[in-house]
C-alpha cells in the first residue's frame, strides 16, 4: 500500500468503522450506502481477503458492508492499523480498536 491508501484507510476507518467481534472473532466492518461502491472495490483490492457484503436493503437505505476478519485482519489490518498513528488522530475510535483487541487477545 502506498502512503495515500494508507491514508485512505485509515481516514476511512476512523470515520465511519467499527472495531468489535461477534464474540467468537474479532472483525473490523464499515457499512455505508450502495453509492460509495467503488470505495468498496478499492478496501477489497487493498485488503484482500476482505469480504462485501450487500447491496441490503433496510428501512429505506440501501447499502454495502465490508468485513475484514480473520487471517486478513490479523495479518494485513491490525500491522498496519498499529504502525500508522491513530491515536494521535482520534483518541475515541483509537480506544474502541485497542478495546477490540484487548477483548479478542489480538
Amino acid at each position: 500500500m502506498n502512503t495515500f491508501e494508507e491514508g485512505l484507510l485509515l481516514g476511512i476507518l476512523i470515520g465511519e468503522g467499527h472495531f468489535g467481534g461477534d464474540g467468537k472473532q474479532p472483525q473490523v466492518t464499515l457499512r455505508m450506502h450502495t453509492r460509495h461502491q467503488k470505495l468498496f472495490e478499492t478496501l477489497l483490492r487493498l485488503c484482500p481477503g476482505s469480504k462485501l457484503y450487500g447491496p441490503y436493503e433496510h428501512g429505506g437505505r440501501s447499502y454495502f458492508q465490508w468485513m475484514a476478519r480473520g487471517e486478513v485482519l490479523r495479518e494485513t489490518l491490525l500491522p498496519l492499523l498499529d504502525r500508522l498513528p491513530f491515536k494521535e488522530i482520534d483518541e475515541h475510535v483509537y480506544e474502541r480498536y485497542t478495546d477490540m483487541k484487548v477483548r479478542y487477545g489480538l
